[in-house]
């Protein structure tokens, strides 16, 4: 009884973990495919099965891949979630490894620092950029300065346009989600056995060369989950896009809210829900099973 009491309650605790997923992802996710085929009627809710249409109506994936808008507002998206997870790369990696070099009270303060943002609202900081990027800002009044200094005087300005476009959208994302970079490197860069950097020295090898041959390549799994981390969230943001992006050339999880909000298509917005779900998790599976397959050949 005793073992049968302790099997027991262990696949309960592994069971919970499965149990969540399937009430909180499958399930919903599920309904969003049901939903994705399904035919668009004024009623409420505004979609259909059977009756004067197909049980399984595909016009909304044929529209998904036919229709500029939402093609242009993928590749708009992809390529915004590009260049955060490229610029969030480019910022949190020196400032991980700076972190591993301190000392140990040092770096608890500057870890802190890192997700000292957290600790305020999401739409706060996201305002405080607003009030930033305006006209009449000294952020705005600053670049201004340093961009009429660097280019002709034919090309000065007044003011820098930086609201209501896609570096505001990148600007904001990169601030948003570079913790979620420089956390993962830095867990990845704190296992890295120092003594490999120094005997890399000691037979002759310069810092650059080091860092290129030794640091960079360890450090790999920790660039790859921390660019997961950053592309996934940052392809299928709304907020950030809605309040000061621009409105001709929204990012797809504007699309999703229109489609669900405004134009009432739930069919539509439930493929293209479909089609981001599918779009980010391949790859994410892909690296898992790579990743897995490598550590069993080790």
């Amino acid at each position: 009884m005793g073992w049968f009491h302790r099997r027991g309650w262990r696949d309960l605790i592994i069971g919970l973990p499965y149990l969540w997923l399937v009430i909180f992802f499958l399930i919903p996710f599920a309904i969003v495919i049901a939903m994705s085929v399904a035919t668009k009627t004024p009623t409420a809710p505004p979609f259909s099965f059977g009756g004067a249409h197909p049980w399984v109506n595909l016009e909304t994936y044929h529209r998904l891949v036919s229709e500029p808008l939402y093609l242009r507002a993928f590749l708009i998206s992809l390529m915004n979630a590009a260049g955060t997870t490229l610029f969030c790369l480019l910022l949190g990696y020196p400032m991980a490894l700076a972190l591993t070099r301190v000392s140990r009270s040092s770096r608890n303060i500057l870890l802190m620092l890192v997700i000292l943002p957290f600790w305020t609202s999401f739409l706060l900081r996201v305002y405080a950029w607003m009030g930033l990027m305006g006209k009449s800002s000294w952020f705005n009044a600053g670049l201004t300065e340093a961009w009429n200094w660097l280019v002709p005087q034919s090309w000065a300005v007044a003011a820098l346009p930086m609201m209501h476009s896609n570096f505001a959208v990148v600007l904001v994302m990169v601030y948003t989600y570079l913790p979620f970079m420089i956390l993962p490197l830095y867990a990845s860069l704190e296992r890295l056995d120092p003594t490999l950097d120094e005997a890399a020295l000691d037979l002759g090898s310069r810092p650059w060369q080091v860092f290129v041959d030794v640091t960079l390549p360890q450090s790999l799994p920790g660039i790859i989950a921390g660019g997961l981390l950053v592309f996934i969230p940052a392809a299928g943001e709304l907020v950030i896009p809605s309040l000061v992006g621009d409105a001709s050339t929204p990012m797809i999880g504007r699309v999703i809210s229109d489609q669900f909000s405004q134009a009432r298509d739930w069919p539509m917005a439930s493929a293209v829900a479909v089609a981001l779900l599918a779009l980010m998790v391949g790859p994410t599976m892909l690296y898992s099973h790579y990743q897995a397959r490598a550590e069993g050949t080790k």
